[in-house]
């Protein structure tokens, strides 16, 4: 691989929101020796000024404004998911590269649009299912096209969380509005059982749950998915704060880190407790950037992440995680495979870089969060309709769309 020292390219992007999402990513680009956090902009003209100073960067209070900049090559669109057409239309108006949180768009329709203002912008669009990038699903992939425990056959990815009391927007609550575990999990869970299996999947069944009157959208879904080769697999979430499966994951979560133990229930009951939807929008709020409660994302992770229980079945053996890997069961003997420190988030940002500088083609292009997006709408419609639906908008993985390693 280049030695990324050795090229002079910087890139230089603007993150527009700075929440949970846009916070995460800034540890990622400040180890990337040529890109450059650069601006940001939002809603919240106190946190701006804080990140400004931070980070000697240009802020705005609208998106235009950014992407107006001279000193802004990519932006990080990590704004609610109903702006994503605003946004990326925006970006792609003043030619400027992206990557898009997860879901891209609310609608096929809607992402159509989308990847064609960017093919007509010539710029290079990623849509940010950081999850996939994670080191041990990309390994899981690897060896599946090593071929050395034969064919994969089957795929089960499992996540029991509290994600649906933990503090939400109006909008998260709206499935109308690409809210609820479907659209907002659902994404991750579907692109990182396809990127294992290869990606053409044929079709869905599946049901969904409103469970909880006060949180009006799908808390909950199970999913049959069939590969168009015949390998099947199953995506079950249930996002209610009763069992949770870090009790099967050694206790480890989404961004690596032992779970601390609150208490049963503790997301769930602390919700409750809240007076109204505007208490809980400046509850979550406090998590952004510069937020008192605001995570410490330049922490080192502890363990590898950990997105539910994966288990993937080949002719001759099984793989799941291991806290710092993965352990493979094969014929003969159980080993562990160790892997290293980055993230799916480094793995994202070298990909962003690999496409600008070097024109190499991203895995995570806008057809591929197409097709994740189809995957989350067919599973609510099959949900309504109580029918299988078949997939027309699948795309397989490139074998000459090499995820960058991100070693430096």
């Amino acid at each position: 691989m280049m030695n990324f020292q050795d090229h002079p390219y910087l890139l230089r992007i603007g993150i527009v929101g700075l929440g949970n999402a846009g916070s995460a990513l800034l540890p990622s680009i400040a180890k990337h020796p040529n890109v450059k956090v650069t601006a940001a902009s939002g809603r919240n003209e106190e946190r701006l000024k804080k990140f400004a100073g931070d980070y000697q960067a240009e802020y705005y209070l609208s998106v235009e404004d950014l992407c107006q900049s001279e000193q802004v090559d990519a932006v990080y669109i990590a704004s609610p998911t109903e702006f994503h057409v605003e946004h990326v239309r925006i970006a792609t108006q003043y030619k400027k590269h992206i990557i898009v949180e997860k879901p891209l768009a609310v609608s096929v329709e809607e992402a159509d649009l989308l990847i064609q203002a960017a093919e007509q912008a010539g710029i290079h669009m990623i849509v940010g299912h950081s999850f996939s990038f994670e080191p041990p699903i990309r390994k899981i992939r690897e060896i599946i096209e090593k071929g050395t425990l034969g064919k994969v056959r089957m795929i089960n990815n499992w996540y029991y969380n509290d994600w649906m009391y933990r503090p939400r927007t109006p909008e998260e609550l709206d499935t109308e509005l690409g809210g609820g575990v479907t659209y907002r999990q659902g994404s991750h869970q579907f692109d990182v059982i396809r990127y294992i299996g290869g990606g053409m999947l044929r079709s869905v069944r599946a049901m969904a749950g409103r469970w909880d009157e006060s949180r009006p959208t799908e808390g909950a879904h199970a999913a049959f998915l069939e590969f168009e080769d015949g390998t099947a697999a199953t995506a079950v979430y249930n996002g209610y704060d009763h069992f949770l499966t870090t009790e099967l994951t050694f206790g480890i979560g989404e961004g690596g880190p032992s779970q601390r133990n609150q208490g049963y229930g503790s997301s769930r009951k602390a919700i409750q407790q809240l007076s109204s939807s505007e208490e809980e929008r400046r509850l979550k709020s406090l998590k952004g950037y510069g937020g008192k409660h605001a995570k410490n994302y330049d922490q080192e992770k502890a363990h590898q992440p950990f997105f539910g229980l994966t288990v993937v079945s080949c002719e001759r053996g099984d793989i799941r995680q291991s806290p710092n890997g993965l352990y493979v069961y094969g014929e003969s003997d159980k080993v562990e495979i160790q892997l290293g420190n980055e993230t799916g988030r480094d793995v994202m940002i070298a990909e962003l870089y690999d496409a600008v500088a070097f024109d190499k083609p991203p895995i995570h292009d806008g057809k591929w969060g197409k097709a994740n997006l189809e995957v989350c709408q067919a599973v609510l419609k099959s949900a309504r309709e109580r029918k299988e639906i078949y997939l027309k908008h699948q795309v397989a993985i490139n074998s000459s769309k090499q995820i960058a390693r991100n070693k430096y």
